[in-house]
């Protein structure tokens, strides 16, 4: 029984001990863990805060981008509209332009087709007038030529 009646004593004196970490652990948990939780949790807050800001901040960037490149894809077709509208301008000017020239080249040539046959209607008689007497001399030349010059050279 002395082995009980040690435990006891050794339990009375331990007490005390006991008494003094209950109150250090709660003084720890008031005054040191309690603000860090409270620290914590409202860092925690913060941070799902901020998260959360920057997933709205994100999302409105993306949203004004998208806005922006809608608008630069409007603004190139736009663009693009008025320079195939400005290049249409161009031929159809272009087109005009060849068919008038063409349309002036076939008068130029028309009147230069009537020229030359006035011509060749004017030059006609005065031909047929010398014409026989051009025949004759052109065969009194052939006639007239000695037969050594009619051959060709001689090797």
């Amino acid at each position: 029984m002395d082995i009980l009646r040690q435990l006891g004593e050794l339990f009375l004196e331990a007490i005390p001990t006991v008494f003094i970490v209950f109150i250090f652990y709660f003084f720890l948990r008031w005054a040191f863990f309690g603000p860090i939780e409270k620290t914590m949790s409202e860092r925690s807050a913060r941070i799902e805060g901020a998260r959360a800001e920057a997933a709205r901040l994100e999302a409105a960037a993306k949203q004004e981008l998208d806005a922006y490149n809608e608008a630069l894809r409007k603004a190139r077709a736009e663009i693009y509209h008025e320079q195939e509208q400005a290049r249409q301008v161009v031929l159809d000017e272009r087109a005009r332009l060849l068919k008038a020239m063409r349309a002036r080249a076939q008068e130029e040539v028309e009147v230069a087709k009537n020229r030359i046959a006035r011509e060749i209607a004017e030059a006609r008689p005065q031909i047929e007038l010398q014409l026989p007497g051009l025949a004759s001399e052109i065969a009194r030349a052939i006639l007239s030529r000695p037969p050594e010059l009619s051959r060709g050279p001689r090797a």
